[in-house]
């Protein structure tokens, strides 16, 4: 078998795994969502969103981005196993006591005294997740997913079972701490269960400097993306209080769901992938087409069903007290697009060794975000901040697209073109969901005439991948979506 071919199988297969985890991921996360949705109010999400807010600045300030450099690191990555381990359980130590001692001062930032316990419970996630089982970082490296599918699933199931039995014993906010505390107790179980590498402690300084020679670029990164996609929860949180942080956390995980689990994927997937052509320019560009083919074939008809069918999603499963996020949700379809196509861009950024671009181009979207926020939240609270971090995200996409196509030294036409079909089917569905919507809407119930929207936006979705050649068999073999001659790459 030729190293190429054997390649991209192991990356084909390799994504089905995770799509496939990711499917039944957020699955359950749906069913989940809507189960607490209805069970708790809109001021709980906040609340934890306000935790979860402070778990993840802390975590992304202290990140060391070693997982990273041992990814991306060729040859033999045991001598360094310790040694990140060590720094990890370190790490998820300290911050556990920072965030202990500072959950009354980051309350009363928020001015939501009773967010307090709840910073503080849930910082014994961080705690439990330093000492998780360093060998699972094979699972990514080595592209053997299957296995990170069952490692993964294990804890989804678990924290589902938690979360959703104590909201229904609670019905406030701590059922989502539990869920959590319980999701992150599975994985460091199940780590060490699915994985025989034992870690022992052993820290050494030199084989820490190395890796955080690549990873200071990957820490600069965190760092940046974080402020870009938490800063709009901090300012929702800081000046529109709680409640609204919840309509508008809500608003966003529905509408990039598929986003984001299109760019799990591909950040996944891809960065190993990557990293083992990194010196061969014309797989690489080969490669990228393929994930940008795949990316458009997903994101662009997903983000369309969920903009034309959120005000019925929200009104049927959500219930009336959640209306409030549909025209934020909306918005954030386009956003959710951008964001899975700046996904495709990062991978190659960080395989060439240029993670120092995606810093830069970070910092430009994040001054330009913070530049508009404000002023965008005068035209309509959850809207504007909406249009805000939408605009930010384009900039993003327009920055970082130019730099892949002087690294892979690819044509524009060349990637409106592999993304062409794709913007046909979306299109197609829109047009053809909208007519069924407004054709039956006064003659059958919601429901109803919600379940036709959605079927008629799956069967146009169907037929035209046949008609442009879509072929499951041809992307396991090739990695290619498309069979088709003027589709082919």
């Amino acid at each position: 078998m030729k190293p190429e071919t054997s390649l991209s199988q192991r990356v084909s297969k390799g994504g089905m795994w995770v799509f496939a985890l990711r499917v039944l991921d957020k699955g359950l996360g749906l069913i989940r969502l809507v189960i607490l949705a209805r069970l708790l109010a809109p001021n709980d999400f906040g609340l934890f969103g306000i935790a979860l807010l402070a778990m993840s600045a802390l975590e992304t300030f202290s990140q060391t981005g070693f997982q990273t450099a041992l990814v991306q690191k060729q040859g033999d990555i045991t001598p360094y196993l310790d040694n990140a381990w060590t720094v990890s359980v370190i790490r998820g130590t300290f911050l556990f006591i920072i965030l202990f001692l500072s959950a009354p001062y980051i309350a009363l930032f928020f001015n939501t005294p009773e967010a307090s316990p709840i910073i503080q419970v849930i910082g014994v996630s961080i705690f439990l997740g330093g000492f998780t089982n360093i060998g699972i970082i094979y699972f990514q490296k080595e592209l053997e997913f299957s296995r990170q599918f069952a490692y993964r699933l294990s804890t989804t199931l678990v924290e589902s079972v938690v979360v959703v039995s104590a909201a229904l014993i609670f019905k406030n906010v701590w059922a989502l701490v539990f869920g959590l505390l319980a999701g992150s107790l599975a994985g460091l179980v199940v780590s060490y269960v699915i994985h025989p590498y034992r870690p022992h402690f052993r820290l050494d300084l030199s084989k820490s400097r190395e890796l955080f020679g690549f990873g200071k670029w990957v820490f600069g990164s965190t760092v940046l993306i974080f402020l870009i996609t938490q800063g709009d929860d901090a300012f929702v949180g800081k000046f529109l209080g709680a409640t609204m942080l919840g309509f508008y956390q809500m608003a966003y995980r529905i509408s990039n769901m598929p986003a984001t689990e299109i760019t799990h994927v591909i950040s996944q997937v891809t960065f190993p992938a990557y990293s083992q052509i990194q010196n061969d320019m014309p797989r690489l560009r080969e490669a990228y087409l393929r994930v940008l083919q795949l990316t458009a074939f997903l994101s662009f008809p997903m983000a369309g069903l969920i903009f034309i069918l959120a005000p019925d999603f929200t009104k049927i499963f959500l219930g009336e007290k959640w209306m409030p996020i549909v025209p934020a949700m909306q918005v954030l379809c386009f956003f959710g697009i951008i964001r899975a196509f700046n996904a495709t861009t990062g991978s190659v950024f960080q395989a060439v060794g240029k993670p120092s671009i995606l810093t830069k181009v970070s910092f430009i979207q994040l001054f330009f975000l913070a530049a508009i926020i404000y002023q965008f939240t005068d035209i309509g609270k959850l809207v504007g901040i909406s249009l805000a971090v939408t605009l930010a995200n384009f900039l993003c996409f327009v920055l970082a697209f130019r730099e892949v196509l002087k690294i892979t030294k690819e044509s524009k036409k060349k990637l409106f073109i592999t993304v062409l079909p794709s913007l046909l089917i979306t299109f197609s569905i829109l047009f053809f969901s909208y007519l069924i919507k407004i054709a039956i809407l006064d003659k059958f119930s919601l429901v109803i005439s919600f379940a036709f929207s959605l079927l008629t936006g799956l069967g146009v979705y169907l037929i035209y991948a046949k008609f442009l050649g879509f072929s499951f068999e041809n992307f396991i073999n090739s990695g290619s979506l498309f069979n088709k001659s003027f589709t082919k790459i």
